[in-house]
């Protein structure tokens, strides 16, 4: 690298840096902590256009660290519903806890990841931006960046790790770390990069080969193994009857209509109204949609006319719709 790498990259981020509403412009004072950790949190498996406008409603609703930690878990949960990955929603209702217990966030990285939630990146990413440490925060589109500025074929986390910090100035380390993310996601994008653009193409590696989409070389994916379930559509007098899922597990603690354990052998003989295919991290899996009378299980009675503040996740959203769209009604 040459020695003005990080001054060119900069420059690039003030000219053409991404108005984010957790984002302070570059060069400006470092931004809300509070702000920080919680887009980061969001921004986990998920895309900056899902996330911006879910941000805004969860800081309109919970202004400070302060505000979130005081929040009830169901309507943090309720809130987090769509979002996806829930068990960032239980981590994040831990952690905020914790800083106000502590009067602030720490911060150093080294502290930061002791917090519940918090690994590598999101305590690296923390620390520059917030607080100004001079960290490498390498995330999927960080590690793309730097493999193909050195020619690497293998994206192996630690090397990379270390020949991001070596690039890092010690002068304005949060803007570095925003440049190099807005870098990967925008222009060393994983198919057809856009090099013509890139204020570091003069350095890299994979650039100057003529097949930059070539690094790194891609993972083959694991098989993704498919279960079954059924999930159960109890209606009375205008209400269907929810419950709350285990703390613990896929979709810990949030709202969920009634029904069987996940498996990898399908039901027999089942009379379905529907069924639903949704994709989790780690399994696919089809939830057949079954009338019931009487409910099941600890639980609730939620108007369908207010269904949509009950804080379902996705998965149980696409069962409401499919008992919906059936049009049956059981009447206890």
């Amino acid at each position: 690298m040459t020695a003005n790498t990080a001054e060119r990259l900069l420059q690039h981020y003030v000219d053409n840096f991404r108005r984010l509403p957790w984002r302070s412009p570059p060069g400006l004072s470092a931004p809300d902590p509070y702000r920080v950790w919680l887009s980061e949190v969001m921004l986990q498996q998920t895309t900056v256009a899902t996330v911006a406008p879910r941000f805004e409603r969860f800081v309109a609703r919970w202004p400070s660290v302060e505000a979130l930690a005081a929040a009830s878990d169901e309507a943090i949960l309720a809130e987090w519903a769509g979002l996806g990955y829930y068990a960032r929603a239980r981590n994040l209702i831990a952690c905020a806890r914790d800083v106000a217990q502590r009067d602030g966030f720490p911060r150093t990285s080294a502290a930061l990841r002791l917090l519940p939630g918090i690994g590598a990146y999101t305590s690296a990413a923390i620390a520059a931006i917030a607080f100004g440490e001079r960290v490498a925060a390498v995330d999927t589109n960080v590690e793309r960046v730097i493999t193909r500025l050195h020619g690497l074929r293998r994206a192996e986390r630690p090397l990379v790790a270390d020949l991001a910090l070596q690039i890092t100035p010690a002068e304005r380390p949060g803007d570095f770390v925003q440049a190099m993310m807005d870098l990967g996601a925008t222009i060393c994008r994983p198919r057809k990069p856009r090099c013509d653009a890139c204020p570091l193409s003069q350095d890299c590696a994979a650039f100057a080969s003529g097949e930059p989409e070539s690094y790194p070389e891609r993972r083959q994916r694991a098989l993704r193994p498919h279960r079954y379930g059924t999930a159960y559509w109890i209606e009375r007098g205008r209400s269907a009857w929810l419950v709350r899922r285990p703390a613990k597990g896929i979709l810990g603690g949030m709202a969920a209509l009634p029904g069987t354990d996940w498996t990898a052998q399908a039901p027999d003989g089942l009379n379905a109204i529907g069924t639903v295919r949704h994709v989790f991290t780690h399994f696919s899996l089809d939830l057949a949609v079954l009338p019931r009378a009487e409910p099941e299980g600890d639980g609730w009675w939620q108007p369908l006319d207010s269904l949509d503040g009950a804080g379902l996740p996705t998965l149980y959203r696409k069962v409401v719709e499919a008992a919906l769209a059936a049009g049956i009604r059981i009447a206890a």
